[in-house]
């Protein structure tokens, strides 16, 4: 209670109060909150009030917490390292695209919760370097996600590793038939937890704008360009870099987020955003699944998702936890059948409009625009590589003085 009250967290949220008491109590867990709803608090409090006061043996944790990317795993530690210190226990993230060796060297530490994506915990399992049998707590975190990327049969083995009698915790934005593949197979009589309709929240206001694909560009760069925070999704990582690349052209330094970057540079992209030296991301879905950032102010669909689980995932970056936001669904004509199907399914009705970038809307949607920054023409995407702190940050908001490559 203490850990949390220094965070500034007194009241649960609604998945918390539903989840918490049958969670402290060790029943196994099956629960469904929105994005930024705080099902990361519905486990992170049961995993270190519960394995409070045990031991640890070397390359053997007592709890497991699986989640799809290196950035939901980093934001999850963010939100359990203080809890479990707390009572007095250590956690480690385990994920790929970083050197193992610190890793493994956590895991020989006695570290007490691993937060790990399931391939590379995979790997260090038939290393050696990492047993699951005195896991006591399992918790999947995004499970929908892991199944939309593949990982199930993993999950599946990892969780076989893990003693039959142990506690299990399942939560995510929404429960399909992957869900409940894993339910029936790995939990007891769990608890379930539904809370809030699997629709987007009523605090985001919808818009889909109709553009030709020439345009695409400009509007964007006009409903980035506002004094907000904005987060751009664009469909694969070519366009990721691409869009990027064309809106830091265009006077809006924008950061990208895609699984082309080395681990150090997502981390400090995302950092950069997270503290405002970025105000603009573009991102794949992939990606920002780990963007867990308060005060988003507008998310916009460069590439309309494929389908409605996707939209509500990327929506739910903004209008966190009651707050409100703005979502921008661009279309050109061609996709305009595919796209009102998918808002159909999400429970969307969007305010629609046709738009050019020029349109006054664009202004009335982004607010007013920030300074744009004039960018040395040799180096239109610095920002990509630019540190969070010191002087790379100071370089995002002078215009990127420095060094080449800094």
């Amino acid at each position: 209670m203490a850990a949390l009250a220094a965070a500034g967290i007194t009241t649960p949220f609604p998945i918390q109060a539903a989840t918490l008491p049958d969670a402290l109590a060790g029943r196994d867990i099956l629960g469904r909150g929105q994005t930024g709803s705080g099902k990361t608090l519905g486990f992170a409090i049961p995993l270190a009030a519960r394995l409070a006061g045990g031991y640890t043996s070397a390359c053997r944790p007592r709890g497991l917490v699986l989640v799809p990317t290196r950035e939901l795993a980093s934001q999850v530690h963010a939100v359990l390292a203080p809890l479990a210190e707390s009572a007095g226990l250590s956690v480690a993230t385990i994920y790929g695209g970083v050197p193992q060796r610190p890793q493994v060297a956590r895991l020989r530490d006695r570290a007490d919760i691993v937060v790990a994506c399931p391939g590379r915990l995979a790997d260090l399992i038939e290393q050696g370097h990492c047993h699951l049998g005195d896991v006591e707590i399992s918790v999947l975190d995004e499970a929908d996600h892991m199944a939309d990327l593949g990982f199930l049969p993993v999950v599946r083995r990892l969780l076989d590793m893990t003693p039959p009698d142990g506690q299990r915790m399942l939560f995510s934005a929404t429960l399909d038939a992957a869900a409940d593949v894993l339910a029936r197979r790995f939990m007891t009589r769990p608890a379930h937890h539904d809370v809030g309709l699997a629709e987007a929240p009523p605090a985001m206001i919808h818009h889909l704008l109709t553009i030709t694909p020439a345009d695409r560009v400009g509007v964007v760069t006009a409903l980035a360009g506002g004094s907000g925070r904005t987060l751009v999704f664009a469909r694969t990582r070519h366009a990721a870099h691409r869009l990027a690349r064309q809106l830091t052209s265009g006077g809006v330094p924008a950061a990208e987020l895609h699984g082309d970057l080395s681990q150090g540079a997502r981390e400090r992209n995302l950092a950069a955003f997270t503290g405002g030296g970025a105000r603009v991301i573009v991102a794949t879905d992939i990606a920002a699944r780990g963007i867990h950032v308060d005060g988003i102010d507008l998310v916009i669909h460069a590439d309309p998702p494929a389908e409605h689980k996707a939209y509500l995932h990327r929506s739910g970056r903004t209008a966190r936890a009651g707050a409100a936001g703005t979502v921008i669904t661009l279309q050109a004509p061609a996709q305009a059948a595919d796209v009102r199907a998918l808002m159909r399914k999400a429970g969307v009705v969007p305010l629609t409009a046709a738009v050019t970038p020029g349109s006054p809307l664009l202004r009335s949607i982004a607010g007013e625009p920030a300074a744009p920054v004039t960018l040395p023409p040799d180096r239109p995407a610095a920002i990509m590589a630019a540190p969070a702190t010191g002087r790379g940050a100071a370089a995002l908001s002078a215009g990127f003085r420095g060094r080449r490559g800094r």
